[in-house]
């Protein structure tokens, strides 16, 4: 029934064997589970960064408070100002690295904000930057014919008409974006030197 082996060499050998197939299989087992290992530290990474940008994409954009419009001699609007300041949960927002576009009767516009020469912090604002819910920041622009140099950020238009209606949408650095529509009244008076929006 059991065979007996009389050359001792052949007992070694065949123990060498298995030991070696046995050594393998770890092996096998070690880098399969080092490759496991680094992959999911990989997606997990991956994984937080896509969150953190979904998160700003969502969170990290400017909350309009309120909106204005100077009034010029021919009873339309000239300037139209915007206080804003970050939404709720937002991080800081560079003005400077925030870009608008306005579209309207007399066709779109896109620009960044240049907040150095037009912006005025109201509360808190350091250059530019909103850090905090409790800042506010004074984005002027002026609606002029094309070419024309002011100290204001450009709408290249004529000034805006009673009830005229332009949509304005500011996008953050992380692409958050804010969309407020302004309506000029549909009356305005000659004693009237600046309306609400």
């Amino acid at each position: 029934m059991f065979e007996t082996i009389l050359d001792e060499e052949e007992r070694g050998q065949v123990g060498i064997g298995t030991l070696i197939v046995f050594i393998a299989m770890v092996l096998v087992a070690a880098i399969a589970a080092g490759v496991l290992i680094n992959t999911a530290g990989f997606l997990q990474t991956q994984a937080e960064a896509t969150g953190e940008e979904s998160t700003s994409q969502v969170s990290d954009r400017l909350q309009i408070v309120s909106t204005s419009g100077d009034v010029d001699s021919n009873q339309n609007i000239e300037n139209v100002s915007f206080i804003v300041a970050t939404s709720p949960g937002s991080g800081a927002i560079d003005l400077n690295q925030t870009t608008v576009e306005f579209v309207g009767e007399q066709g779109q516009d896109r620009f960044e904000v240049d907040y150095s020469e037009v912006g005025e912090g109201i509360v808190g604002t350091d250059g530019g930057v909103l850090t905090d819910n409790s800042d506010r920041a004074e984005l002027k622009f002026q609606l002029t014919t094309p070419n024309v140099t002011s100290g204001f950020n450009e709408y290249n238009s004529q000034p805006l008409a009673e009830d005229e209606t332009v949509t304005v949408t500011f996008t953050t650095s992380s692409g958050a974006s804010t969309v407020k529509e302004i309506r000029v009244p549909t009356t305005i008076t000659s004693d009237d030197s600046s309306v609400r929006l």
